[in-house]
């Protein structure tokens, strides 16, 4: 039984530019349109954190989601229950934000038995020294064409976070586990695609070839990662592909694990967002229109 949203704004925080409308879709093989579904795959990226609404650079920064954000939340929950989507096991990241999504979307859904996995490799990227900071500001100071290049480029970093700072992971007890050598001090996409994938093929594959329902809650960065390797997107478009926060985009993939494509399919993906298309094109204006700074 779905239950209700309301509850959702009372919530405690737990511890623990391609446009659908204007970008055709990728050609696939026309054997691809025969194949019969063998599994499912949703993502899911987290609602509004408390940095995503002051507009700052989260990356690995654990901060939790807004009272809005836990609605997204809500929001994607009431989709995937109407879509009849019942998970067999799910993946998400070290983060809060991405835990507490899954958290209220399991329990709304009446899905809380559902195996869950965790893994810092689906965390989102990081942003090295632009962590914390404003990101209309960051562009005042260091110009449009720089914090772009920092943001959207697929294989230029940012500058390197400071070994002192607290969002350096290394300070973290939480990455005691991981050797040092893997943690990173600044990423770009490429270096965020190449660090989710041995994850996606080692742990989230092996349930994709079993047939199993399968729901992911990350991160903008680190799904498009996944997506890139899913729907075989090249380095530029990956780059301008906006996941909204909240909205679930679900794969049925075959036996061979390519992507069927859906007729509710939109850009370049061959999965479908649940909801009103006006609405998640907007969500992806949103997303992008972070760093404008207005005249």
């Amino acid at each position: 039984m779905l239950t209700s949203l309301a509850f959702v704004v009372g919530w405690t925080a737990v511890s623990p530019p391609y446009r659908a409308s204007v970008v055709p879709r990728r050609a696939h093989h026309p054997t691809l349109q025969s194949s019969e579904p063998h599994c499912t795959v949703v993502f899911l990226r987290h609602g509004q954190s408390e940095w995503n609404e002051a507009n700052l650079f989260t990356g690995w920064a654990d901060v939790g989601l807004t009272t809005l954000g836990k609605n997204e939340a809500a929001g994607g929950a009431t989709q995937m229950w109407q879509e009849g989507l019942k998970i067999d096991v799910a993946y998400t990241s070290r983060l809060k934000r991405a835990q507490q999504t899954l958290e209220i979307v399991l329990k709304i859904t009446g899905q809380e038995d559902v195996q869950v996995h965790t893994c810092w490799r689906l965390n989102e990227r990081m942003y090295g020294a632009l962590t914390g900071l404003n990101k209309k500001e960051t562009v005042e100071k260091y110009g449009e064409a720089q914090v772009k290049e920092w943001r959207r480029s697929y294989s230029t970093p940012p500058p390197e976070i400071d070994t002192a700072s607290p969002h350096w992971p290394g300070n973290s007890n939480q990455y005691a586990h991981i050797p040092m050598s893997d943690l990173p001090k600044s990423e770009c996409l490429k270096d965020c695609v190449e660090r989710t994938l041995p994850y996606w093929a080692s742990d989230i594959v092996p349930a994709l070839n079993r047939g199993k329902t399968v729901l992911i809650a990350a991160h903008g960065n680190s799904i498009r990662g996944m997506l890139k390797d899913l729907d075989d997107i090249s380095d530029d478009a990956i780059c301008s592909l906006e996941v909204p926060t909240g909205i679930p985009l679900v794969y049925h993939p075959d036996k061979d694990l390519k992507p069927i494509p859906s007729p509710r399919a939109t850009g370049l993906l061959s999965g479908y967002f649940l909801g009103d298309m006006e609405a998640i094109a907007a969500a992806q204006k949103k997303v992008a229109d972070q760093t404008k700074v207005a005249a």
